[in-house]
């Protein structure tokens, strides 16, 4: 894929691997628009970078993708990549007795159902282009869960199987698919209620290095990109699946107050 001269939009690109992604992309010579629900984070955002197109809008509303699908097509009509990025992680124990049903769910509304109806309202749009291009966020968790975080898991695991899928369907289309795996990376998303425990002890990877070799790998047609433990992960999942699962369980026993063993 080319990665010059392209019209991006980015979902949830105002903080963490939006952002940064929005920015090499910028400075590569696209044009780069990108969303989010806090109009103050948006401003901060093209304060950084002044070349960048900033919308407010949620992908968990349906009604605000498809009023952002007719705001892009018209002011940037030569839109051809769609980087379904928005995304948010929580630490859930399912035995909790608050919360409510809706709030639950947050996570599948967001992170799994915003960028299904995302693609389903650009794809018209994106097959009209020369060169057009999907790449959907997912997780090196969606390869293996970190209970955890249960319901952000489930997400990301959905978001690969669809993407699968979304593949082979536009396979005879000039739109090319990818799917962007992050391991644990240097964002907000980790911030406040997570630690270096609750991640198994591992290193966050810097956000910048992973804009970066996630960009290598759209400029090399790599259809999954599995930056640093998240290709140790994939590996994982297929030659020692307990194993994995039990070792990135050890935080949901803590949470739970039992004994690790």
């Amino acid at each position: 894929m080319e990665m010059v001269s392209n019209t991006i939009l980015i979902t949830g690109g105002t903080s963490g691997i939006g952002l940064e992604l929005a920015g090499q992309l910028l400075e590569l010579g696209n044009r780069v628009i990108v969303t989010g629900r806090d109009k103050s984070r948006l401003d901060m955002a093209k304060e950084k970078f002044a070349k960048l197109h900033t919308i407010q809008s949620d992908v968990s509303n349906p009604e605000a993708i498809a009023i952002l699908y007719e705001k892009v097509t018209k002011e940037f009509p030569d839109m051809n990549v769609l980087v379904n990025n928005a995304g948010i992680m929580r630490k859930i124990n399912l035995h909790d007795k608050g919360g409510d049903l809706m709030d639950i769910t947050r996570e599948i509304e967001i992170n799994l159902m915003g960028p299904v109806r995302m693609v389903k309202q650009f794809l018209p749009h994106l097959v009209t282009k020369e060169s057009a291009a999907i790449v959907n966020v997912s997780s090196g968790l969606a390869f293996v869960p970190l209970p955890i975080s249960p319901i952000y898991c489930a997400t990301k695991a959905g978001i690969h199987s669809f993407t699968q899928s979304l593949r082979i369907q536009l396979k005879n289309t000039r739109v090319k698919v990818f799917e962007l795996a992050p391991p644990g990376t240097a964002t907000p998303l980790f911030k406040g209620d997570f630690t270096a425990e609750d991640l198994g002890g591992a290193k966050p990877m810097d956000v910048a290095i992973l804009a970066k070799l996630a960009i290598r790998g759209l400029r090399n047609d790599v259809p999954e990109i599995r930056p640093g433990l998240s290709d140790a992960l994939k590996l994982m999942s297929r030659v020692a699946p307990r194993f994995i699962l039990k070792q990135l369980g050890k935080s949901a026993d803590t949470m739970l107050g039992r004994t690790n063993t």
